[in-house]
């Protein structure tokens, strides 16, 4: 009998950092007599061997997520019980999850896996695999850079000609930061150059060279509309795509497609985008995003096979749609107090668009290109030196200060942006909140400066994150495969191997049920003894695994 439903326990991860609500708390545990006599007494325990192994799966995990309550198994035809398990009856009384976040920062175990489902994620709408046709490979791709305008001059690090081996230890002689004949000194009376040489561990890197006159507002807000600019770019670029088509003679297709029951036909270029973006958070604070545009045909036959583009594109004129693009969208957004005209929204000039290949031969490769975006899925804001979680009114004042530093202003220009006071046209009263209270008292419509569908209310939500709130890992839909398909898999395949040579066949129809009756009871460990012995456990299985897959590498060469 098969389960028809993937089992509640959670697989084992593939890769982890110190189990404890802080690495760094963990690290300075280990050396604490106390700590020592805790895991002691763990290990001494008749227990042990059976806790050890039902933490297994989240063993490598920062803050695992605990579980409580009921599992049972019943049959799928009749409904009849067939096993009924308490957590209670279980080590700790809990089942032990990974948290699953994909922050390295937070989880270095989770992360890691998720950077690896990235990596899989984005190669496979590349080359295929994972369910995605192989033919994609000879698809156009390129992949283009685009970065956020300057908001004011930060200290930088330019190299003019690299001649290291890894630009992530990158130690060469870089060029004068800004190098200039005339001291300019701004309104604030800071001199508006530098003559440093700046290495990359230097603090300064991506700071202002002067705070007062950098526009923090502007860049939090770029950073709020970034997803809007992303989105009209797409379009952007699609208009372009259809235009050569129709300029080079491409005939178009019918597409059926049904409305209010009945069944209507259009004609459509036979041309499809699919997309794949990864965000990237600068050192200044500000977002900007590395894309994979790969460009497929369409099949009226075969409306959501992935198929061959016209032969007519090619690769070089994705490369111009994304320069025509980035040059020529741009918007304003709605009217705020602090901008009644709103702020123009653009990409800055700083766009580079290179073509990806297979084989190494073209400017950047698909292995590249995947190990490059799967890498900042992973990441946050961590280089600016800021990580807080979710800011309230309660904790602001630790993270925002209008005139400190320039994380600390980005975080204030968030909140104050977000909790602007509105003055009411009609009665003039000054409030915080979308309706007015004279007005709402009195039985009259308010007259409000800007709708109350403003975006600028997310600032407040999204201030940790110095004003960007989307995903930094995205795709359209018919890129590649999803996180869900991959997560899936790989628990089919734990099940498949826990289920040893006697297993059902994979498309025998299940005859069993698992319904769990689950809920949450805690986060992260009992003790700092029990985060130790879990992951000095899960380090020891993957020096294992890893000394078992040199001795095959080596077998095999």
């Amino acid at each position: 009998m098969t389960l028809a439903t993937l089992p509640v326990t959670p697989e084992p991860t593939g890769s982890g950092a110190a189990a404890c609500a802080d690495p760094a708390t963990l690290a300075l545990y280990r050396h604490s007599p106390d700590l020592r006599l805790q895991a002691v007494a763990r290990a001494a325990r008749d227990d042990f061997p059976a806790w050890l192994s039902h933490v297994q799966p989240a063993a490598a995990c920062t803050r695992p997520v605990r579980l409580a309550g009921t599992l049972t198994t019943i049959e799928a035809a009749t409904g009849r019980i067939f096993s009924l398990r308490h957590t209670a009856d279980m080590p700790d009384g809990t089942i032990y999850k990974p948290c699953g976040n994909r922050r390295a920062s937070v989880c270095p175990a989770c992360s890691k896996r998720y950077q690896n489902d990235a990596y899989q994620l984005v190669r496979a709408g590349l080359v295929g695999g994972k369910g995605v046709p192989a033919e994609v490979a000879r698809h156009p791709a390129v992949f283009p850079t685009f970065t956020a305008p300057s908001f004011g001059e930060v200290h930088t690090r330019r190299v003019k000609k690299h001649t290291c081996a890894r630009r992530a230890e990158c130690d060469c002689r870089a060029e004068p930061c800004h190098a200039r004949r005339d001291l300019t000194v701004c309104p604030h009376g800071a001199r508006l150059a530098c003559f440093a040489r700046h290495d990359l561990a230097d603090p300064r890197l991506g700071t202002p060279l002067c705070l007062d006159c950098y526009d923090h507002a502007g860049q939090v807000v770029w950073n709020l509309h970034a997803g809007e600019l992303w989105r009209r770019t797409t379009i952007t670029i699609r208009r372009y795509i259809e235009q050569l088509c129709r300029e080079r003679g491409v005939p178009k297709v019918p597409m059926t497609y049904e409305r209010n029951g009945t069944i209507r036909t259009r004609w459509v270029l036979p041309v499809r985008l699919s997309f794949g973006k990864a965000a990237e958070m600068q050192r200044r604070g500000v977002a900007h995003f590395h894309a994979i545009i790969r460009l497929d045909g369409f099949d009226p036959d075969r409306p959501d096979a992935t198929v061959a583009p016209p032969a007519a594109l090619d690769a070089d004129d994705l490369v111009a749609a994304v320069d025509h693009a980035a040059t020529t969208v741009v918007f304003a957004t709605v009217p705020h107090p602090h901008e009644p005209v709103g702020w123009r929204i653009g990409w800055g000039d700083q766009v580079l668009t290179k073509v990806i290949t297979v084989a190494a031969l073209g400017e950047v490769t698909d292995a590249q290109v995947a190990a490059y975006l799967a890498k900042y899925a992973t990441k946050s804001t961590e280089v600016t030196g800021h990580t807080s979680g979710r800011i309230t009114t309660d904790t602001i004042d630790l993270y925002a200060d209008r005139h400190g530093t320039h994380v600390e202003r980005l975080v204030d220009a968030c909140w104050r942006l977000a909790h602007a006071r509105w003055t009411c046209k009609r009665c003039g009263q000054h409030s915080d909140r979308w309706v007015c209270p004279v007005c709402a008292a009195r039985g009259r419509e308010a007259l409000w400066p800007v709708p109350e569908s403003s975006p600028f209310r997310r600032l407040g939500r999204w201030a940790h994150m110095l004003g960007f709130g989307g995903h930094f890992l995205t795709k359209s839909r018919r890129y590649s495969v999803t996180f869900a398909v991959l997560r899936g898999q790989r628990i089919v395949f734990r099940r498949a191997q826990s289920a040893g040579p006697d297993r059902a066949d994979p498309g025998e129809t299940p005859t069993t049920l698992v319904v769990n009756f689950l809920q949450f009871v805690g986060a992260g460990w009992h003790t700092a003894a029990d985060a130790m012995l879990a992951n000095t456990s899960a380090a020891m299985a993957r020096e294992h695994q890893n000394a078992a897959r040199q001795a095959l590498q080596a077998m095999a060469a």
